[in-house]
Order: C-alpha cells, then structure tokens, then sequence
C-alpha cells in the first residue's frame, strides 16, 4: 500500500508543478480553434467580397456602356441629350406613326 501512496504523491506533485503547461497547452487549444474558425469566416468573406466586386464591377461597367450612349445627365440644370438619343427618339417616332398608319389602311 505504500508503493501506491507514493505514486498517487509523485503524480500529484508532477500534476502540481506541470499545471501551468497544461493551462499552456489548454490556452494554445483554444487558440487554434478560435484561429481556424477566424480562418473559416474570413475565406467566406472573402468568396462573398470577391463576388460582391464582380456583380458590382459588371453593373458599373453597364453603366459605364450606357451613360456613353444615352449620356443622361440627371443633375438638375445640367441635362445634356447625346446625338444618338436624339436619333433613338426619332426612330421611335417613326415607328409608331407607321403603325398607326398600317393599322388605319385596314
């Protein structure tokens, strides 16, 4: 019985001296599992950033197309009409009298 009683000493003594490797290792633990969830939710972030930049670089480069064409200028006192939304309208205008006319010949 003593052999045991020794051991349990010994243990709890290497327990007692070798706790702060344990909160150590315990804390080191914790930390890689905190660093590979942060890991997790930045790539995440990181795919949604990239499609965010992709959708919005596509609608800015629509945009971009279409205020060439129209150059529509809604600030007010500065409402500019380019040529080819002068023939647009114009090309409409046409496009309904025909068909008023075609649906009076009739």
């Amino acid at each position: 019985m003593a052999r045991s009683s020794n051991n349990s000493v010994l243990l709890l003594i290497i327990l007692v001296l070798t706790f702060p490797l344990w909160i150590g290792l315990a804390g080191g633990l914790i930390g890689l599992v905190a660093g590979l969830f942060g890991l997790v939710i930045g790539l995440i972030a990181g795919v949604f950033g990239m499609l965010a930049g992709l959708i919005g670089g596509m609608f800015g480069f629509v945009g971009w197309v279409f205020d060439g064409l129209f150059d529509f200028d809604m600030h007010p006192f500065n409402f500019v009409v380019s040529p080819f939304l002068i023939l647009l309208f114009i090309v409409a205008v046409i496009m309904v009298y025909r068909s008023k006319q075609q649906t009076v010949k009739k």
